[in-house]
C-alpha cells in the first residue's frame, strides 16, 4: 500500500482529509505520525506557493509523495486580508475568538456585498519522480455579525454562507466537507492521485 504524506499537524485538518480520500488505496499520515518534524518558511505570495514550498521540502526530506495543503480568509473589505497570513494573522498565538473578533470590530460600518469574503484552499502534490500538481477550492460567504457555530475550526463561526442560512462553523462536518474549499481542492486532488497511482 502506498504511504502518502500530508504536511501538516493539525488534528481537525486530518481528520477532514481522511474522510474526503478515504477511497485511495493509500496510507495517509500526518507529520507526526511519520515522526517528521520540520520548520518550513512559507514565504510564498500565493496559496498555491506556499503550499508547493511546504510538499517539495518534505518530499525532498521523506523521498514519498507529499501532499500539502495553504489556506485561508480572503475579506475583500480589508483588501483580501488576511489571505496567506491567515495563521499568523494578529500573531501567530493569537486564538481565532480573538481573531474573529477583530474582523467583526473591522467591517463595522460594511453592510450586504460589503462583508463578501472567501475560504480558500490550495493543495499540491509533489512526487519522488518529479511531478507536481496543484488544485485550488474556494468557498464564497460573508462575514457574519458575530461568531455562530461550534463545529469546524479557525474563521469557520464567522463566515456565512447565504445559500445554506447558516456559518461554515454550524454545519455538520460532513456538510462542510462538502462544499468547503479543502473539500472542493481534496476532490479535484483526489481524481487527479487516482490516475497517478494508477
Amino acid at each position: 500500500m502506498k504511504r502518502i504524506v500530508f504536511a501538516t499537524s493539525n488534528q481537525g485538518k486530518m481528520d477532514e482529509i481522511r474522510m474526503i480520500l478515504a477511497d485511495l488505496d493509500a496510507e495517509l499520515l500526518s507529520l507526526k505520525e511519520a515522526g517528521i518534524h520540520a520548520d518550513i518558511v512559507e514565504d510564498g505570495e500565493t496559496f498555491e506557493e506556499n503550499a508547493l514550498i511546504k510538499a517539495r521540502a518534505i518530499c525532498k526530506m521523506t523521498g514519498e509523495m507529499v501532499l500539502a495543503d495553504d489556506s485561508g480568509l480572503e475579506v475583500d473589505y480589508l483588501g483580501g486580508a488576511p489571505g496567506v497570513y491567515s495563521a499568523r494573522y494578529l500573531g501567530e498565538d493569537t486564538p481565532y475568538s480573538v481573531k474573529n473578533k477583530y474582523i467583526i470590530e473591522q467591517l463595522k460600518d460594511a453592510v450586504g456585498k460589503e462583508r463578501s469574503a472567501r475560504f480558500v484552499c490550495a493543495i499540491a502534490a509533489v512526487f519522488p519522480d518529479g511531478r507536481e500538481i496543484v488544485t485550488r477550492g474556494t468557498v464564497e460567504g460573508l462575514i457574519g455579525y458575530e461568531e455562530k457555530g461550534i463545529h469546524g475550526f479557525g474563521y469557520d463561526p464567522i463566515v456565512y454562507v447565504p445559500e445554506f442560512g447558516m456559518t461554515t462553523g454550524e454545519m455538520e462536518p460532513e456538510k462542510k466537507n462538502d462544499i468547503s474549499h479543502r473539500g472542493k481542492a481534496l476532490r479535484q486532488m483526489r481524481e487527479l492521485i487516482k490516475e497517478c497511482l494508477e
